[in-house]
């Protein structure tokens, strides 16, 4: 092997592997999705099964809930996609250097749209967030050290 295309094999594997840090954040963000997801199941069912005594306020907890799992699952889907997508663009950076052809036109595109579910998922999480802080708030008043709705002066 001469020293040009071992040159060109070690610029494939830096290009393709860099967006590996990229990958490493969204499984962060994946298991911490799935730790809410896990909390909202187990309360969902607490609630479910003690259905028929439920008050209003928890009936409108259970509503919540639901709510919160379906923006939780969303988020860890539109994650995943981006995690296939990424992984894609990996690989053809990869056969654009290691081939010498210009896949560009491929790599961009994918590139855009795993940034695109990336940041559907991120609004999808913020929705949850926000619906989990009305249920606290409802759950146990306005808390005097953080503001969890509008910001209200004193």
């Amino acid at each position: 092997m001469s020293a040009a295309p071992a040159e060109t094999l070690l610029k494939a594997i830096q290009l393709s592997v860099s967006p590996v840090f990229l990958l490493a954040g969204i499984g962060a963000m994946v298991n911490v999705l799935s730790s809410r997801l896990s909390r909202s199941v187990d309360r969902a069912r607490e609630l479910r099964h003690r259905s028929h005594e439920l008050d209003d306020d928890e009936q409108a907890e259970f509503k919540l809930i639901r709510q919160s799992i379906r923006l939780v699952v969303r988020a860890i889907g539109l994650r995943t996609l981006s995690i296939l997508l990424i992984s894609t663009v990996m690989g053809v950076i990869f056969r654009t250097v290691a081939l010498q052809i210009n896949l560009s036109i491929v790599v961009a595109p994918l590139f855009v749209a795993a940034m695109l579910m990336l940041t559907w998922a991120a609004v999808c999480f913020m929705r949850e967030i926000t619906i989990t802080a009305k249920q606290l708030q409802a759950s146990f008043g306005p808390s005097e050290t953080t503001s969890w709705g509008s910001d209200q002066s004193r």
